[in-house]
């Protein structure tokens, strides 16, 4: 593997780790404001402009008309292939398979433990609860909290625990979800919360409806805790929240867990619920499921409805699942997944299927490896990721060496795109700029400086990558890399207060994600081991529109050999 990675060294890649100064404290702050400062702002904005690529971008000729949204369409227009309304899914027995599978991790209860204790009477959906809250009132108390929830209803948790019990003991349960614990982050609508969007201004009166999301992890008996915590306006891939407190790892809780679905993912880590739901604009499902040793699913754009998803993001914002193990990803997937009139984008999506998810082998994939990209990550993170995929190759998957020209092209117009949607969204509420976190005024304020032009280049830089991967696809099912290019970055003890602004590292823990969210693939995040610190490794496969079955079932192979450890901070819930 080591011999292949070496004469694979192609002279395409053109993705660079970066060297920009940190930013903490009055030197944050300061910056912030002088970028808002007329005066002062014309002085700074050009190194800014620069050392992000964008002028690089100004000078770069692409001849595609814009693509402004990421749909594929061939498949699901293909005659009988189109997905006509919402029972057009996985069948009851697709379902039963995520809660039959056999617990080969000890360590982390999934839905299907869940399932097995309420079935036979170990413990009810109402202890559960119980217990959930003791466990985070525990954590309240911690110096170091993991901070994974913003808010929790007691009452009405208890009240939903009550009719899941009630529901098991009458044996007239809505399903495999029923009663089990779900996170949700806090940019989708969940009755009777507020959507604050990690923000200290928003969501001043509690959202009207559940998101279509939510609305089907209700339908199906999910036990709703709470809100999660996340990155303001999910606009970094890290837990800094200034507003809510800072989101921790379970496994260190001095480390970053990811972001910006950090509380998700840290409670389901902590083992606060087996499966959680996060958004993804620019790796924010994968990372933190990468960072914290779970299983994060990215889903083709148009699988899920955004209806009831903060209007942050429109044309690279995914929401899906993040998990314990394969097997929750995959049942959370098909609950949440297909049409929904109030979402035109999912309207011409194939059915949604998750059939051989649960297969042991990989015979007749093939994996895509540009090695270049694959390396170009933290050494022991190389190191694991290339184990994996020699564990995926003994059992059936081929290697494919391909290459991946302009990745740092498609880098700059994910920035654009990303930072122009998330300040015109922002530019709603003027009046509330300096209740953002500094670094967070830094990046919009960039993104001010960004011309109609430059929104446009973007665009079209994504049609021709969206060429370029459908040809890819033509020889590969899935593309294979790290998911982070470092390890859980340790939280600084002054940055907690006023945030920090770390762009360097940013880039090294989004260098792999970027494509799937321009382009709107399906990615995956699975455990790949750990650092000689004990901190979690994440691999990630890519695979084309509508393949998220191929995904799962990639990690499931892997998810039958890789090392699994637990985490510092963990709560067993079922006793």
């Amino acid at each position: 593997m080591a011999q292949m990675m070496v004469v694979c060294a192609m002279s395409t890649y053109d993705l660079e780790s970066l060297s920009l100064p940190v930013l903490k404290g009055a030197a944050l702050r300061g910056f912030a404001a002088a970028l808002e400062n007329r005066v002062t702002r014309g002085m700074l904005i050009g190194s800014l402009l620069d050392s992000g690529g964008i002028t690089r971008l100004r000078a770069l000729a692409v001849d595609r008309s814009p693509l402004f949204y990421p749909i594929e369409r061939t498949q699901a227009e293909a005659p009988g292939n189109r997905a006509r309304r919402r029972g057009d899914g996985p069948s009851a027995r697709e379902l039963r398979s995520c809660v039959q599978t056999p617990n080969t991790d000890s360590i982390h209860a999934s839905v299907g433990d869940y399932v097995r204790a309420y079935t036979d009477g170990s413990t009810t959906p109402t202890e559960v609860a119980t217990r959930f809250l003791a466990a985070i009132d525990a954590e309240a108390r911690e110096p170091k909290s993991i901070n994974a929830f913003i808010a929790v209803d007691r009452e009405r948790l208890l009240r939903d625990a009550a009719e899941a019990t009630e529901r098991y003991r009458s044996r007239r349960t809505l399903g495999p979800l029923d009663g089990v614990p779900v996170a949700v982050k806090d940019e989708v609508d969940m009755l009777p919360y507020p959507t604050t969007v990690g923000t200290s201004f928003l969501g001043a009166s509690p959202a009207a409806a559940d998101a279509t999301a939510v609305a089907r992890l209700r339908a199906a008996g999910a036990l709703l805790l709470g809100k999660a915590n996340m990155h303001e306006i999910g606009i970094n891939p890290t837990g800094h929240n200034v507003h809510h407190g800072h989101a921790r790892n379970p496994y260190d809780r001095d480390h970053d867990p990811g972001g910006s679905s950090s509380g998700p993912a840290a409670a389901t880590a902590a083992g606060l619920c087996p499966v959680s739901l996060g958004a993804d604009g620019g790796g924010s499902i994968r990372v933190p499921a990468a960072h914290c040793g779970l299983v994060g699913l990215k889903p083709t754009f148009g699988r899920v409805s955004l209806r009831g998803s903060a209007p942050i993001v429109w044309s690279v914002g995914h929401l899906g699942p993040i998990g314990a193990h394969t097997s929750d990803v995959a049942l959370a997937y098909a609950t949440i997944a297909g049409p929904d009139d109030a979402d035109p984008n999912t309207l011409r999506q194939p059915p949604v299927s998750i059939d051989g998810w649960d297969s042991a082998d990989l015979g007749g994939v093939r994996l895509g490896v540009f090695a270049p990209w694959f390396r170009h990550a933290d050494p022991e993170i190389v190191s694991a990721c290339e184990s994996v995929l020699a564990g995926l190759v003994e059992r059936g998957a081929t290697i494919v060496q391909i290459e991946i020209p302009e990745l740092d092209a498609l880098r700059i117009a994910h920035a654009v795109t990303i930072l122009s949607e998330m300040a015109s969204a922002m530019s709603a509420y003027p009046h509330a700029r300096r209740l953002l976190a500094p670094a967070t005024r830094i990046s919009l304020a960039l993104a001010r400086s960004f011309t109609s032009d430059d929104y446009l280049r973007a665009q079209r830089v994504r049609a021709r990558a969206m060429e370029r991967f459908t040809e890819l696809y033509a020889s590969v099912d899935a593309i294979v890399t790290p998911t982070s290019a470092v390890p859980a970055p340790a939280i600084p003890s002054d940055g907690i207060r006023s945030g920090i602004s770390d762009l360097s590292t940013v880039t090294e823990i989004m260098r792999f994600a970027v494509p799937a969210n321009m382009l709107g693939l399906p990615a995956i995040s699975f455990p790949a081991g750990y650092t000689a610190a004990g901190l979690p490794i994440g691999m990630q496969a890519m695979a084309a529109h509508w393949q998220e079955h191929l995904l799962l079932r990639i990690a499931n192979v892997a998810e039958r050999f890789v090392d699994r450890r637990p985490p510092e901070v963990h709560y067993r819930l079922l006793g």
